[in-house]
């Protein structure tokens, strides 16, 4: 399951998920053991530039496919337990390639992603954060010029008094873990390879555990 994930072959994935249910393999172990684990292996292909963008988006949509199928067998334990995450690109900022495989690859493992698009503000960020009841922020920026805007929707989050829900991850090419330290945020990614890797763990704690 876990090399056919990785070929990017949606019909065969579903044909072996179809039938590992069927022989009573539960969902929740067909999704980490099979699925996450093969995600796991992407994610670490990619940083080492083994697997290219293409192909990781090819893998990612596989298991899309997988995850399809699994929802509705999955308890609503074991679906909450993903969280929920707010993503988007900050204000004055048009990137968002790197931010979209992001996103991809979070919603990839089961989480309830909510991509926002670009040019997002502090205020529409936060406000998405109070609707959804979301577990962890995202923000993308790919120029120095918008890097503060991170630390001005940072500070937003804590001004609503919303810090202590929400877990706050940073990432594009001028951000570096230093400037995370600086703002408040919990950690980073300085591009969609190492992202990726954080992205497809199976709970928001050991994603955050990377930094350490």
């Amino acid at each position: 399951m876990i090399e056919t994930l990785m070929k990017g072959d949606q019909s065969k994935l579903t044909e072996m998920v179809n039938k590992a249910l069927k022989h009573g393999v539960a969902a929740n172990d067909i999704l980490n053991q099979g699925l996450i684990a093969a995600m796991d292996i992407v994610g670490e292909k990619m940083e080492k530039e083994e697997m290219f963008i293409p192909e990781v988006l090819m893998a990612a949509r596989t298991m899309g496919g997988g995850v399809k199928l699994l929802k509705p067998l999955l308890t609503e334990d074991e679906k909450s337990s993903r969280g929920k995450v707010i993503i988007g690109t900050v204000k004055g900022d048009l990137h968002d390639i790197g931010k979209n495989l992001v996103s991809m690859m979070l919603e990839s493992t089961g989480m309830e992603v909510h991509n926002l698009g670009v040019d997002i503000s502090p205020q529409q960020f936060v406000t998405e954060i109070k609707a959804k009841k979301a577990d962890m922020l995202c923000l993308s920026a790919l120029l120095t010029t918008t890097m503060p805007m991170m630390k001005e929707t940072i500070d937003e989050v804590v001004k609503e008094g919303l810090r202590n829900q929400v877990k706050i991850l940073i990432g594009g090419a001028p951000v570096t873990q230093k400037f995370a330290n600086d703002i408040g945020a919990d950690g980073y990614a300085p591009d969609a390879g190492s992202a990726t890797k954080m992205a497809i763990k199976s709970t928001l704690s050991r994603i955050f555990n990377l930094n350490h």
